[in-house]
């Protein structure tokens, strides 16, 4: 099976080798207004539960990767956390709705998880130590990171019937564990209620009603346990797929400033063997599609909880573990990137990205703690792309994706481009909003939808940005041989590798005159920030 899908592929990718050609674009950048905005931390990834055993199409790429037997005192994952000061993290996942705490009175020794016949995914009950809690916050303390951790919310229910459990939460155990964590003085920056237990669920399901009258007794909770703390945590609910009709009746249910956050994943690419991921992250088409649950989620938030935000709780492109072929592979950050531009846009404070190590997704190897593609270029995100999110009108093909954002607190507008297609250059044109005069004829996507009236030759009266003396940073990624299925990711020509002591290698941009069009490679990403664009919203 590996042999053929590696080799179907190579085939699906090969016309870009052997054909090439260019095309001009013109992208407006509309920098009066924000459209949306983000958290400064939009970035984050996810620490799961799975245990070794953990297998999917005979394959078991979790190996020692969980939360609870992870290498904290690994060089590299300190390492690879700290490049971002700080990255946020989610701790939780599938088996997170089994988890004891193991503090009070448990009636049982606090064990890991194991193969259980019958037993939700496959496994028993496990248990996070409170030795385990105290080396995870040792990490999370050294690292600076801004720690999200996810509550069994199944605890105390019983098993109506297949897929669907009723009754009272129990929250005497998150309870003892959550005053734990107050007395120890961690700092969690948000407590997240359950997994995949929202609509129709993912081998358990809560009605809405109840899990509204949950998630206002854990408001209760945190509010009794940190009334003394200078910083109070938020409350993030349910951690499911966006189904419309229960995430607005649980927003009713539980009531105002009950809920900061209404979180959801995003599994857009089907199963990690479907031999069809590669066409679905290079085909626009398909990637646009996942825009409606973004809308939608943001319209229900507007209309039942204006006190919420939207957030992505878990994010890993291809289900049941990911795609061994894809996605730890280069090719994989255009469907990365793409979500990140695209979730912002309608208001997405935060994208967790499954997993930061484990699976085939992990932005970290496995075995090794190497850093995958996709790791450097959530790392640019990061570091380049700011909280205002800008508009933008596009000309010409639909492979060339296009996303804006103020620069990261400092003046200035950062661009993000990404070249779907096999074989066409595009030489992109930017242009500001401000002054532009506007001829009829021709055509311009606006953020997607076809506008009438615009020109591609637009003529342009402001003067700062094409300053010839004026200078653009551009971080340009491919994969290595030109092969987007590359394991190793160039910027701007050079591999992005660790040194010899394990430290994340720099990210230098080229400095390109501020007049000049942005030349974007076929199959590849870039980065382009604009210190001196005329964005009055941006602070410029």
């Amino acid at each position: 099976m590996d042999l053929c899908l590696q080799l179907f592929l190579f085939l699906y990718l090969l016309p870009g080798i052997i054909a090439q050609n260019s095309e001009d674009v013109t992208l407006i950048v509309r920098g009066s207004a924000t459209i949306a905005e983000t958290d400064d931390n939009f970035v984050c990834a996810t620490l799961d539960w799975w245990p070794p055993e953990k297998c999917n199409y005979n394959q078991c790429p979790w190996g020692q990767a969980s939360i609870l037997n992870l290498d904290l005192n690994h060089p590299i994952l300190a390492k690879a956390i700290q490049a971002f000061g700080p990255l946020r993290i989610r701790v939780g996942g599938s088996l997170q709705d089994q988890v004891d705490y193991g503090v009070g009175d448990l009636g049982h020794p606090c064990l890991p998880f194991t193969k259980m016949q019958g037993g939700l995914f496959g496994f028993s009950k496990g248990c996070l130590s409170m030795a385990r809690w105290d080396e995870l916050n040792s990490l999370f303390l050294k690292t600076g990171a801004i720690v999200t951790f996810g509550l069994n919310a199944l605890k105390g229910r019983n098993h109506v019937r297949k897929g669907v459990w009723g009754g009272s939460w129990n929250h005497s155990n998150a309870h003892d564990f959550i005053e734990y964590t107050v007395s120890k003085g961690y700092r969690v920056d948000s407590w997240e209620f359950g997994n995949e237990l929202s609509g129709h669920g993912i081998g358990a399901s809560v009605d809405a009603e109840q899990y509204g009258k949950d998630v206002i007794a854990l408001k209760s909770i945190l509010s009794e346990l940190y009334k003394n703390s200078s910083s109070k945590p938020l409350l993030l609910a349910p951690g499911g797929f966006f189904e419309q009709e229960w995430y607005a009746q649980l927003l009713q249910v539980s009531g105002a400033e009950v809920v900061n956050g209404m979180t959801h994943h995003i599994y857009n690419l089907g199963g990690g063997d479907d031999p069809h991921i590669a066409s679905k992250i290079l085909d626009p088409k398909y990637l646009s599609r996942i825009a409606d649950t973004f809308r939608n989620l943001q319209l229900t938030i507007q209309r039942h909880g204006p006190w919420s935000f939207a957030w992505v709780g878990e994010a890993g492109g291809a289900y049941n573990s990911g795609s061994r072929q894809v996605s730890n592979k280069f090719l994989n950050s255009f469907w990365y990137m793409d979500q990140l531009g695209m979730s912002s846009k309608y208001d997405t404070k935060a994208y967790c990205r499954q997993a930061l190590i484990g699976g085939n997704y992990g932005l970290l190897d496995t075995k090794t703690f190497v850093p995958n593609p996709d790791y450097y270029s959530a790392l640019l995100w990061h570091r380049l792309m700011g909280k205002g999110v800008l508009s933008v009108d596009i000309s010409g093909s639909p492979y060339l994706r296009a996303y804006a954002h103020c620069r990261k607190r400092k003046a200035g507008v950062s661009v993000l481009l990404i070249n779907l297609s096999k074989s066409t250059w595009f030489s992109v044109t930017v242009r500001n909003d401000i002054n532009v005069n506007i001829a009829e004829g021709g055509g311009i996507h606006k953020d997607g939808n076809f506008i009438h009236g615009l020109k591609r030759s637009v003529s342009w009266v402001g003067r700062k940005i094409l300053d010839g003396s004026a200078k653009r940073e551009e971080y340009h990624l491919t994969g290595k041989d030109s092969n987007p299925l590359s394991q190793t990711v160039l910027l701007n020509g050079t591999p992005l590798e660790l040194n010899r002591d394990g430290d994340i290698p720099s990210l230098h941009p080229i400095l390109v005159a501020g007049d000049s069009p942005v030349s974007v490679a076929p199959l590849s990403i870039a980065f382009v920030v604009f210190p001196n664009f005329e964005a009055h919203v941006c602070g410029s």
